[in-house]
């Protein structure tokens, strides 16, 4: 399993309040009654006039003493580093964590019992018990976590816990070192099918962003040192008076806007299964697929806010900084939730602001107002999909209502690609259905996406 890991060497800091009272507090029973013993031996060789029985009384009064201070200074001898390999992984997928512990004093340690703290969501909490560490050695254990709900979940601090070898003394060190597991929606591999009517872009459409219709279209820069002559525009160059050459033709991205309608009225249930977590995974995996089909991808909620925000109009910057775009996107459905709106008029004047390219839309119940708002939304498309979920039935699990097949029929009648989600749906079975709709009604457009 391959991910980033957390640098190793990390050691946690425990603030040493109460010093050695704190210490003392972690006497075990063993070390309470030794304690007890030689006191009440010393008075009673205090009152008898016995030196022998007061030397067994400090003897058995001192033996828990020393230990509580060899176990005090040896706890701050004992380093510990986490490493979490992948740090985000998909919902229902396994993480490996591991544990180190090395021991950098002089002195070999008693029995050590390692526990870390994680969230219910992921798991029981992981418990080791270690043998005699030896000076210098180290010891390395592992675990794993999984979740079915999407999130960031914390991990750690973890607490050692340590015993001297006579049992006298047990005293826990927590370390305030954590990490993060970014629990992101489970993504579905989709067909390379091509619905027709996108913006043109390379990949499919394989646009320019210079047209070379003629000279008068030449757009020429300075020429650099390595330039090929044979791309010398010789009339720039005798009205300038310096070298020019014609600019290379460049590549324009095709662009691709997927919409996430979050709004609390709009779905009903909650969990794994829910309307709402398919309209989440739906999402990411749409966002997943057109990045690798070589679109500039943006994504944006019902709230108007668009990840990831920089770059045109908060697409994708480039082609080289499409993985960091799609994490940041992933990273962001991990915790999305629910918004207060009641409506999708920020996301619309989003749209109207640079919605030129493919629309790609998860949608929650809509009335007839929010319905004929989406409907506009096709105008400043070059094509546009919308999958409606009727969130009631996930909860029944019945059969798709007439006012979301009305809703469905009114969004085509706009232009756009809609199909009506039922409870259970395959993404990859309605992304095959709406290729094969968009062909049928929409043939003789140009263009194409996949």
């Amino acid at each position: 399993m391959s991910g980033a890991a957390v640098p190793e060497g990390q050691r946690g800091d425990e603030d040493d309040r109460g010093g050695l009272r704190a210490a003392l507090g972690g006497l075990t029973t063993r070390g309470r009654s030794f304690l007890a013993a030689g006191v009440a031996a010393a008075a009673c060789a205090y009152v008898l006039g016995q030196a022998d029985l007061l030397r067994v009384g400090l003897l058995l009064a001192a033996l828990p003493l020393i230990c509580v201070l060899v176990l005090h200074r040896t706890r701050y001898r004992v380093a510990a580093s986490r490493r979490l390999t992948p740090q985000r992984v998909e919902t229902g997928n396994e993480a490996r964590v591991q544990l180190r512990m090395e021991n950098v004093s002089k002195l070999p340690t008693g029995l050590l019992m390692l526990q870390d703290h994680v969230p219910y969501m992921l798991g029981p909490r992981p418990r080791f018990v270690l043998d005699r560490v030896e000076a210098g050695g180290r010891r390395e254990v592992s675990y794993r976590v999984r979740s079915d709900l999407r999130g960031r979940f914390p991990l750690g601090p973890l607490q050692l816990r340590l015993n001297d070898p006579f049992g006298m003394c047990e005293l826990t060190r927590s370390f305030s070192a954590y990490d993060t597991l970014t629990v992101v929606p489970r993504t579905e591999a989709l067909p390379p099918v091509k619905l027709f009517g996108e913006a043109s872009g390379y990949g499919d459409g394989q646009s320019r962003s210079l047209a070379l219709a003629g000279d008068d279209d030449v757009i020429p820069r300075t020429y650099r040192h390595g330039d090929d002559l044979r791309r010398v525009h010789w009339r720039s160059t005798a009205r300038y008076g310096e070298l020019m050459v014609r600019r290379e033709e460049l590549p324009q991205r095709a662009r691709c806007t997927v919409l996430l309608d979050t709004r609390r009225i709009a779905f009903q249930g909650a969990g794994p299964d829910s309307a709402f977590e398919w309209a989440v995974s739906g999402t990411a995996s749409a966002l997943v697929h057109m990045l690798e089909r070589g679109y500039a991808v943006r994504l944006l909620t019902d709230t108007g806010s668009a990840i990831p925000g920089e770059g045109s109009e908060g697409f994708a910057g480039s082609a080289q900084d499409s993985a960091e775009a799609s994490g940041l996107m992933m990273d962001t459905l991990a915790v999305v939730d629910h918004s207060e709106g009641a409506g999708l008029s920020r996301a619309s004047d989003v749209l109207r602001g640079g919605g030129d390219g493919l629309l790609i839309a998860f949608l929650g119940d809509l009335d007839e107002e929010q319905a004929a708002l989406t409907a506009r939304m096709r105008g400043r498309s070059g094509a546009a999909v919308a999958f409606v979920l009727d969130s009631g039935t996930w909860l029944t699990g019945g059969a798709v209502t007439g006012a979301v097949e009305d809703r469905v029929r009114q969004l085509r009648e706009a232009g756009w690609t809609a199909l009506a989600v039922p409870p259970g749906a395959s993404l990859a079975d309605l992304w095959q259905q709406a290729a094969g709709l968009r062909a049928d009604t929409a043939a003789d457009t140009y263009g194409g996406w996949s």
